[in-house]
């Protein structure tokens, strides 16, 4: 805790407040927080009650003044540039609500697992708008703690909202929806921690089913691509595309079909729902495809393959695993 502070205190830009918030602990951080802010006076230590991540961030919040807000987990590290960067960003493009930046994971313990590795890869990856908002359904497209925001464009959207689902992904989805411009910077400016005890790790909020209720909510908002549907096609017909089926049906749209690749599906009927191959997709243009495909290179082919046929990601298609 006291180094993710230090961090951000001793970085190239100066003129910060650092609101470092105590939400209901139990061990030594309040003394740690209080030293610090002894030796610091940018440092104020403000009195959680303990409800968890939203009510700190909202306490937070509500006591900033800047134009400008970033937050960082207390187990992360910001590297020296990290908010000189992020804040010329936005002074540079006044259409953008907010960057994330790329990312460097860690652990203390053992190497970073290979799946969460090619996560902060695909994250780095989206240094454009563009690039962003047709990425916005496959997974959270920001690492959190690395996120520098326009204070006015969070306050728009009642920033962080609490409930069953993942916080940060809502809200990118949210900013979005409102007609928000996000980015992340191709400059690694934070070190991200892993560990076991992380909430995406242990929280259900944060797991596949959660997630997926979460994109099916913003797929048929009035800016998604679902807004005006009642039926789409479905690319990929495995545990998270038969669980989008069932979230898009909550919302009144039906999957009219599968496409699938596998011999053994193709000619079958998943709960009524017939399963084709990729040679009777037919041309664009005819009712929306999502594709739910959850391997990446798997999904970079297809998206290629697309676009060689005539569609367009964002108009036609839209990938949502």
């Amino acid at each position: 805790m006291a180094r993710a502070a230090r961090s951000l205190l001793d970085g190239t830009l100066q003129d910060l407040r650092l609101l470092a918030i105590d939400d209901g602990s139990t061990d030594a951080t309040r003394a740690v927080l209080e030293a610090l802010a002894a030796r610091d006076s940018r440092v104020e230590v403000l009195t959680g009650q303990g409800r968890g991540l939203v009510s700190a961030l909202h306490l937070a919040l509500q006591q900033a003044t800047s134009p400008y807000v970033a937050r960082m987990d207390a187990d992360d590290e910001a590297l020296p540039r990290r908010l000189e960067v992020s804040i010329h960003a936005l002074e540079a493009e006044p259409g953008l609500a907010g960057v994330g930046t790329a990312v460097e994971l860690f652990r203390d313990d053992h190497p970073v697992s290979p799946s969460l590795q090619s996560y902060a890869r695909w994250i780095n990856s989206l240094t454009s708008p563009e690039q962003l908002f047709h990425a916005r359904f496959i997974e959270s497209p920001l690492c959190h703690p690395s996120v520098c925001l326009r204070r006015e464009a969070l306050t728009s959207t009642g920033a962080w909202r609490d409930g069953d689902f993942p916080e940060d992904y809502a809200l990118w989805l949210e900013l979005l929806e409102q007609g928000h411009a996000l980015k992340n910077l191709p400059e690694v400016l934070l070190r991200w921690r892993d560990s076991d005890a992380r909430l995406t790790r242990t929280d259900p909020r944060y797991g596949l089913e959660r997630l997926m209720w979460t994109k099916a909510r913003y797929l048929v908002a009035r800016r998604g691509p679902l807004a005006k549907a009642r039926a789409c096609t479905l690319w990929g017909s495995g545990p998270s595309g038969k669980l989008m089926t069932r979230l898009l049906r909550e919302h009144g749209v039906e999957v009219r079909r599968y496409i699938d690749v596998h011999p053994r599906k193709k000619g079958t009927r998943l709960n009524g729902i017939p399963v084709v191959g990729p040679e009777e997709l037919g041309p664009p243009g005819q009712e929306p495809l999502l594709v739910c495909v959850g391997v990446r290179w798997a999904r970079e082919e297809l998206r290629q393959d697309l676009a060689h046929l005539g569609w367009v990601e964002g108009r036609d298609f839209t990938c949502v695993a």
